[in-house]
């Protein structure tokens, strides 16, 4: 019967390792895919809410000028956030950089055309027309919260997370106050808080991306004061 219970152990450990090991490589993947992929990731300026309306006009616009052969890719990053509306929680995907789009592309005369006069675009984050491409760390740090609330659905982790998560009370933070960003894309990156949300738990704050104010939404948990 000893021999029985340990074996029943065994394979509940595998179970549970085996149930662990997707979520692990969804992460590893992700980068994986990142590293192999052709062509540089560069940041374009839309207009403030623009961000989806310019991802569908350039793919339009990729299709029917047969750039598909320069312009591989283009990615409005999203994160899940928590909103509490008339008492209930619920996730909700926002854009992590308001304003900004991400192409993935080889740089050509013709393919800075085919973005550049894209509607709604207003250009390149650097130099107008040598546009500097992202590091791929940089990419990993904007695409890897759309990437990371996959992980935690696939883990069924999103509740574990929020009970998990310390409540940081409301005094701590006043609008004006500066705050240094501690988790997420802008970590490292000081901001300035514009607006907070007791009940979501969240702060509106601006954040100097690629040389100019952007604002942004974060959680209590992801900023500290200075």
């Amino acid at each position: 019967m000893e021999a029985s219970a340990d074996d029943a152990s065994e394979d509940e450990a595998d179970d549970a390792s085996e149930d662990e090991e997707p979520v692990v490589d969804i992460l590893q993947e992700f980068k994986d895919r990142l590293r192999s992929q052709i062509g540089d990731w560069y940041v374009v300026h839309t207009y403030s809410g623009m961000e989806k309306r310019v991802k569908s006009n350039l793919e339009n616009r990729v299709t029917s000028l047969n750039a598909e052969d320069y312009i591989f890719e283009v990615v409005v990053p999203t994160e899940e956030v928590a909103e509490i509306k008339n008492g209930q929680r619920k996730l909700v995907k926002r854009t992590v950089l308001p304003g900004y789009v991400l192409v993935r592309m080889d740089l050509t005369d013709e393919s800075w055309g085919v973005v550049r006069h894209t509607p709604s675009v207003t250009g390149f984050v650097g130099n107008s027309h040598q546009p500097v491409p992202l590091s791929l760390a940089e990419v990993e740090s904007m695409l890897a919260p759309a990437v990371e609330a996959e992980v935690a659905t696939a883990a069924d982790a999103p509740d574990q997370q929020q009970t998990k998560a310390a409540k940081v009370e409301f005094s701590d933070f006043a609008v004006a106050d500066s705050v240094m960003v501690v988790d997420g894309p802008f970590a490292t990156l000081h901001a300035t808080i514009t607006e907070i949300n007791v009940d979501a738990q969240r702060v509106k704050a601006l954040v100097e991306i690629f040389g100019r104010e952007t604002p942004v939404e974060l959680s209590f948990t992801q900023i500290q004061k200075v």
